[in-house]
């Protein structure tokens, strides 16, 4: 009973903390947007337009070099990159989290998860941008908007949880293993290829349908073009799996980066 009390009472006092440092938060947010788009004639323009000329290339490829016969294949295209790009994004800037911002940590106390959780902020602005890219596509292409639509939200929270997690794991162990860094940016290619972004996953052997039950992010997709797409909500069970998922990656995440915050400074 002592130690649920304590750690409610642990819990709080984070709570408290992480409000206090909410307006920097924004702002360094704010700085992570400016800085990607600093110097560029079109500016946050480009969180539109990127998706847009995506979905014109691989819609050229696939439609008509490879035959592809996927129904309104931008919008499937479109709605698997949304989120794949969500976690990529969110992942592979959290490994520079904090060894990118050493020279601020040296000098003056800030609570070291507010890195991560700035560039997963950024990221979860960009997606909001890229989403009406999606609506705009949907409206030329006379895609009918299903009222399932409104529950967009529930797809991103759950991927922002994984991603989120396992942004916090990466930047926690980049600091100790630089090499990280340049591995993952490997895995993130061949994860893009094991996930249904741009191909139907009936085109797979069985053994390899069976193995995506293991990939987060084919959930997340899945559950996406459900709502956009067709208009069904999953299933319970489909839900509890995604928000175990997010939930698990959060909680390892968080606890490898609080074990190891403390001598972070050592090491950048």
């Amino acid at each position: 009973m002592n130690k649920t009390i304590d750690f409610f009472k642990q819990l709080k006092i984070r709570l408290d903390v992480f409000w206090q440092y909410k307006d920097l938060l924004f702002n360094l947010v704010s700085r992570d947007i400016k800085v990607r788009y600093r110097k560029s004639f079109l500016g946050m323009l480009w969180t539109v337009l990127n998706p847009l000329l995506m979905m014109i290339v691989m819609t050229i490829v696939f439609s008509t070099l490879f035959r592809s016969t996927i129904e309104n294949f931008p919008i499937y295209f479109l709605s698997g990159n949304l989120i794949f790009t969500l976690n990529s994004e969110i992942t592979n800037n959290c490994t520079y989290a904090i060894i990118g911002n050493a020279p601020l940590l040296k000098k003056v106390y800030i609570p070291k998860y507010l890195f991560p959780f700035s560039k997963a902020g950024s990221a979860l602005v960009n997606l909001i941008f890229s989403l009406i890219a999606m609506f705009l596509v949907m409206i030329i292409l006379r895609v009918p908007f299903l009222p399932t639509l409104l529950l967009l939200p529930i797809p991103i929270f759950y991927s922002f949880l994984f991603s989120l997690g396992l942004g916090l794991l990466l930047s926690a162990v980049t600091v100790y293993f630089r090499d990280v860094a340049y591995f993952y940016s490997v895995v993130l290619v061949a994860w893009n290829y094991f996930t249904p972004v741009f191909y139907p996953i009936d085109i797979l052997p069985e053994f390899a349908k069976n193995a995506m039950q293991l990939n987060p992010l084919y959930h997340y997709i899945d559950y996406m073009r459900n709502l956009i797409l067709y208009g069904t909500f999953p299933s319970i069970r489909e839900n509890v799996i995604c928000l175990l998922m997010g939930i698990i990656m959060l909680v390892i995440g968080i606890c490898v980066f609080y074990k190891k915050q403390d001598n972070f400074i050592l090491y950048i």
